[in-house]
């Protein structure tokens, strides 16, 4: 028998889900905070949940094989020092769809000038404005995983020309030209919208400073649906104030929520929303993890498996 701790703010609604799978030789707990899984741990070997939350809970797991986390970022299981003796497999392939509409929206949104748009209509200003067509924009992705991926075809539906870089640096489908790190600077030097789809590592924290913002055109627009450690947002700030860079869409932030005090709220040339441009739906993930679990009971390689030095 199988004893799986769901660990979620929504757990009932993975538990309910769950459940409906009707999954052989398991049985389930639920808990939607740390405090209520302590007493729940010591059976346990199988947890489904948060990341953040169940770091939290795992050294006191003496049970535990494996853990599927419920979010797309896996950054804080995989830091230095960290349990690594159980598997861990993340929630792939359901959030690329979810993170091209938040891109697409966003560029589009930009190139037609909605939000000017907008601010005419509520003068009742009659004033047609200028826009490129699709075919003459250049998306940069940086981390073609599978949400970079799935953003390049988003793109390529459209006309627009995408690059890419990557560790390997290896030709990916919808990607016109993929850029290996030693290619940064003309990778970074192109584009007229750049997507950071990066995760959390110790090679990505700080992979925008100040001297890669250098390398972007005046013109390009910054969007961060990765991580907020891939930022500076000090030298971010900087670049927007003084013309370095035309624009950001920002996701997700250094710190979470973003300081009131921060002046990103106030400029005019940024458009903040609060790490909602992908969300965990639980029928995906309880799809990912049914399929796991039949291969766990199975002794069959699990899908997504993270490497704990890569963090993905």
């Amino acid at each position: 028998m199988n004893r799986l701790l769901i660990l979620a703010e929504d757990a009932a609604h993975y538990a309910a889900l769950v459940r409906q799978a009707d999954l052989p030789r398991l049985e389930i707990s639920v808990a939607c905070d740390t405090a209520s899984a302590k007493a729940l741990l010591a059976d346990c070997n199988v947890v489904l949940g948060e990341p953040p939350l169940v770091g939290e809970i795992l050294a006191s797991m003496k049970q535990i094989e494996w853990v599927q986390s419920t979010w797309a970022g896996v950054d804080s299981l995989c830091r230095t020092g960290a349990r690594r003796d159980y598997t861990l497999t993340g929630a792939k392939g359901v959030f690329g769809t979810l993170i091209s509409e938040y891109v697409m929206t966003y560029l589009f949104a930009l190139e037609r000038q909605i939000f000017t748009l907008r601010d005419n209509q509520s003068k009742k200003r009659w004033k047609p404005l200028r826009y490129r067509p699709a075919h003459e924009i250049t998306l940069g992705i940086a981390g073609l995983g599978s949400i970079g991926r799935e953003l390049a075809r988003s793109a390529r539906h459209f006309g627009i020309r995408v690059t890419g870089i990557s560790r390997s640096g290896k030709p990916c489908d919808d990607v016109q030209r993929v850029y290996g790190v030693d290619g940064l600077a003309e990778f970074l030097a192109e584009p007229d919208y750049i997507v950071l789809t990066l995760p959390d590592t110790t090679e990505t924290r700080g992979f925008i400073d100040a001297g890669a913002l250098e390398l972007m055109k005046p013109s390009s627009v910054l969007i961060n649906v990765g991580r907020g450690s891939i930022v500076n947002e000090a030298d971010l700030v900087d670049a927007l104030s003084e013309g370095g860079i035309a624009g950001a869409v920002l996701d997700v932030f250094e710190n979470e929520p973003l300081d009131k005090e921060s002046p990103l709220w106030r400029m005019p040339n940024v458009y903040i929303t609060p790490h909602i441009a992908a969300t965990s739906f639980p029928q995906d993930i309880v799809a990912i993890f049914v399929d796991n679990y039949l291969r766990f009971i199975d002794s069959r390689p699990l899908l997504h498996r993270i490497d704990f030095e890569l963090g993905y």
